[in-house]
């Protein structure tokens, strides 16, 4: 079930909070349980088992690791953690990256005359990435007596299952809701915030992502040794811009329905394409990605204490599984080390401004974006050979404009664009998502009105009139 979605939006997040509010306090927790589950079941089927085992291990992982804390048996506490880590990365490994092994092998083995492997395609679950980096966090922050084991089971599966961000993020840590988890304050005011805030993170997905997603597709979709530069350009633009409000849209969504539930989640996107260095653009860029991997990789790795080199490799290491995490794909794992050597540039060179008062601001905004945008080829492409032939495409002298490209420019694709590009021109620390919940006074009471009085119900109709368009992430 999908946010942007005639049956979410008209059916099934109605109930949900019609029920949530009519409930007694002390049902709302297997309310909301029992919602989460429904929401996945609704679009992962039987595979809503594999998020019910990765939960009911963790939470046996995290009593082995509390009882090892209350015994100072540090050998248990170790146990607790790796068959947390081990039962999910394999979980990940196996559904996320089987059939791509075994299309490597078979591609190696037929080189050499080999017999392919016998195998039928593993289908992939909805949201796993999300789902295990989030139950495994809640072990390893027990371990690390930052929260207490939860006692109450359904508590923890309402942590790890909870639909407003269980598929496509952010990644919420334990920590960061635990409190919430047991009691939540629900007022009209914070309803009022988290619907302001949902309804601008829908008009930024099927405004403006599904608005531009056509020119992205038949850029990349047309016959890349004939495409010429300016077509190329516009379908990378296009990409940039659709992917951003297409994923920061879905935190806003996932924000807003947090707050309209009493939860407060946090911020995943704080303007990226404003980022003054490749080091500001991952402190902007999905963010609780980039301090998972931070907390739990980077820094028990020694970070940035133990020497040039050792940070460099830190830092290599940690890319390199960023980009596996995104997909089973050569072009995922080049993306990733195509930024850990952007950003290993940065740390030699001392080049790492995250301030708007930076030397030379427009310059370098300007060209942090062209390298994340050369990087989005890779991130978009089917293969690598593609995405080098379409960067090739960018630089050429000669080619043509696809017909299915023409025919994609149309008005609403045009003022999407023009919003796209508007965006990158604001100050960096102007963040929209932040503004329509956070603007006080009559000018934010204004704002907030807009986008539930006239931007949310256009959307609907855009939705109710328009095509399923899946979240980007939601493959991830």
């Amino acid at each position: 079930m999908v946010f942007s979605s005639v049956t979410f939006l008209f059916f099934f997040l109605p109930v949900c909070l019609a029920g949530y509010y009519a409930m007694p306090r002390r049902l709302r927790n297997g309310w909301l349980l029992l919602a989460s589950l429904v929401f996945y079941a609704w679009g992962g089927g039987a595979l809503v088992v594999l998020l019910i085992i990765s939960t009911v291990v963790d939470y046996a992982m995290g009593r082995v690791v509390a009882g090892g804390l209350a015994r100072g048996n540090r050998r248990r506490i170790r146990l607790g953690v790796a068959g947390s880590v081990v039962v999910n990365l394999a979980l990940l490994s196996y559904f996320k990256y089987a059939n791509f092994i075994v299309e490597q092998l078979n591609a190696l083995g037929n080189r050499f005359g080999f017999e392919e492997i016998a195998w039928t395609s593993v289908v992939l679950p909805i949201g796993i990435s999300f789902f295990t980096f989030q139950s495994m966090s809640y072990t390893i922050d027990v371990s690390r007596g930052r929260v207490e084991h939860l006692r109450n089971p359904f508590d923890f599966a309402l942590y790890v299952t909870l639909f407003p961000q269980l598929v496509a993020g952010p990644i919420v840590r334990f920590h960061e809701v635990s409190d919430q988890i047991r009691e939540r304050t629900l007022t009209v005011e914070r309803f009022a915030l988290g619907a302001a805030r949902f309804a601008h993170g829908l008009a930024k997905k099927v405004l403006i992502a599904d608005s531009v997603a056509p020119i992205a597709d038949a850029a990349f979709g047309a016959e890349l040794s004939a495409l010429g530069p300016g077509a190329a350009w516009l379908g990378i633009a296009a990409y940039t811009i659709q992917i951003y409000f297409d994923f920061s849209g879905y935190s806003d969504m996932a924000i807003g329905l947090g707050t309209m539930l009493g939860f407060d989640f946090p911020e995943n996107f704080r303007r990226p394409y404003s980022a003054l260095s490749v080091t500001d653009f991952w402190r902007r860029w999905h963010i609780t990605l980039s301090n998972w991997f931070r907390d739990y990789l980077y820094i028990p790795l020694g970070g940035s204490r133990a020497g040039t080199a050792r940070t460099l490799a830190n830092l290599w290491i940690v890319f390199v599984l960023v980009g596996i995490w995104h997909g089973a794909n050569w072009t995922f794992l080049i993306w990733g080390l195509y930024h850990g050597l952007l950003l290993m540039i940065e740390r030699l060179t001392g080049q790492r401004p995250v301030g708007e008062r930076a030397s030379w601001a427009p310059l370098r905004r300007g060209g942090v974006l062209l390298a994340v945008m050369l990087g989005w080829v890779m991130f978009r492409s089917p293969s690598a050979v593609a995405a080098f032939d379409y960067l090739a495409a960018l630089f050429s002298t000669g080619g043509f404009t696809p017909e299915a490209l023409v025919d994609a420019i149309d008005t609403r694709a045009l003022i999407a664009m023009g919003v796209g590009v508007a965006s990158v021109l604001v100050p960096g620390n102007v963040v929209g998502g932040l503004l329509v919940t956070g603007w006080r006074g009559v000018r934010g009471a204004a704002v907030r009105l807009g986008q539930v009085a006239l931007v949310f119900p256009y959307s609907l109709i855009v939705v109710a009139s328009g095509s399923f368009s899946p979240f980007l992430y939601y493959q991830f």
